[in-house]
């Protein structure tokens, strides 16, 4: 497994449970995952939602992407430091990419607007298979 995979996968599964921390009370929630390339694991949120306060001061995120086959699936988990985007060729893509924002009164100069990425870290594929053996992380 390699760095693509885990874009192929994340893509191919958009909806994740991402880990942030509050003081030192860990806060997991589903979300509608953005995308993912060679630069990193997209994510869109709210500036009114806890999500970006907590990133401000704590950085470190793990998510967890899965896909269920069979009585078990399969998970992918990264984790690392995010960075904010404020790029506009971003916001502009999270607007056309993400037209439901406008209901929420957004535009690509909006401040409500919040994206960040997971561009460095380590991940890992996990089935049932593999439950016992040694992690093999992908380094990215």
């Amino acid at each position: 497994m390699n760095i693509n995979d885990c874009i192929k996968f994340s893509n191919d599964n958009p909806v994740c449970y991402l880990a942030t921390v509050e003081g030192d009370q860990p806060r997991v929630r589903a979300l509608g995952f953005w995308f993912a390339d060679e630069t990193g694991f997209y994510f869109q949120t709210a500036s009114i939602k806890e999500i970006p306060n907590q990133l401000k001061k704590n950085p470190k995120v793990e998510a967890c992407f899965y896909k269920h086959e069979g009585v078990i699936g399969t998970m992918l988990r990264i984790s690392g430091e995010v960075d904010f985007v404020d790029d506009i060729k971003f916001r502009e893509k999270a607007m056309k990419d993400r037209p439901f924002l406008k209901s929420f009164g957004m535009t690509v100069d909006s401040p409500k607007l919040v994206l960040f990425r997971i561009s460095h870290g380590k991940a890992h594929f996990w089935k049932m298979e593999n439950n016992l053996k040694p992690k093999e992380y992908i380094n990215f």
